[in-house]
């Protein structure tokens, strides 16, 4: 198998992550010149769409402010309220394990497929390997080249990530965190249509973002790549299983390309902090572009 595995020993399950050294985090917080913050994510919750496969997120509450425990039933007291939600790993902003997606019988670098065949969850490559980084992030704003939000199914090729980065001003290095703005969750969000049809890059295009050593890969759609009739998920493969670079999908950007555009510029230190689910296939996750 090509790509990254083997590259960081045989037991290696970061992947791709490992490529964010203390020398790219610390080169990523000389970014930061103003101390703003702008979360990435989309709003999680019971109204979040969902795939038909999928059943939406859930809330329960476990005690209201009607409820009194241990001693706080006087008048005027203490009072709480708890809740527990209930969600695919795979809704809302999430991150994409290297145990969700593979080919043949082994995940990335060479791990079997069948630790993932089990009810305690993936065995290897779970999302508790997901370690928190801190890197440059570096937004390709297809909709402001095209002046609109990518039609349905427009492929994201190789060219157009070469000349989005090249009007951006700057050049792919290894580490870096490359979130792609498609215009779909801005303009098909709250509409079914939503999980059909989406734009998104090809698996030429992965497999470019893949040879400059990018650590992480984003859009604000629900798959990163390009959806069809035509079956299969080629940029999963080249990204998440030949090279271990995760995914983040359905990204909010339209905030964070504002901003950019405001301030003339297109990186800013991106925070990644997915939770530790073990043996999870992927984790919910609020990317944070400090700017």
């Amino acid at each position: 198998m090509t790509g990254n595995w083997g590259r960081w020993g045989a037991e290696d399950q970061l992947g791709a992550l490992n490529l964010v050294t203390p020398e790219v985090t610390r080169r990523a917080a000389g970014l930061v010149r103003e101390g703003r913050t702008v979360s990435l994510a989309q709003p999680l919750g019971p109204a979040s769409p969902s795939p038909g496969h999928r059943p939406r997120p859930a809330r329960f509450m476990n005690r209201d402010a009607g409820d009194y425990a241990l001693g706080a039933r006087t008048p005027g007291g203490f009072k709480f309220a708890e809740d527990t939600v209930q969600f695919p790993t795979h809704s809302g902003t999430h991150v994409d394990a290297l145990a969700h997606a593979w080919s043949g019988e082994h995940l990335y670098n060479g791990h079997p497929e069948a630790s993932t065949r089990t009810t305690r969850g993936a065995q290897r490559c779970g999302a508790e390997h997901l370690a928190p980084v801190v890197t440059r992030g570096v937004l390709v704003d297809l909709v402001a080249a095209a002046g609109a939000p990518l039609p349905p199914s427009a492929p994201v090729e190789v060219e157009d990530l070469e000349r989005g980065i090249a009007e951006a001003g700057v050049t792919p290095e290894p580490g870096d965190a490359i979130l792609i703005r498609t215009g779909w969750w801005e303009s098909h969000g709250s509409v079914d249509d939503y999980f059909a049809d989406e734009p998104g890059i090809t698996g030429d295009a992965a497999a470019w973002l893949a040879a400059h050593d990018v650590a992480l890969v984003g859009a604000d759609n629900y798959a990163v790549e390009r959806q069809t009739a035509a079956p299969g998920f080629p940029a999963h493969l080249v990204l998440l299983h030949q090279h271990g670079v995760p995914l983040i999908e359905n990204l909010d950007l339209a905030g964070l390309a504002a901003e950019l555009a405001g301030a003339g510029r297109s990186t800013f230190l991106l925070l990644f902090a997915p939770l530790p689910l073990v043996g999870s296939t992927a984790s919910p996750v609020t990317p944070v572009a400090v700017l």
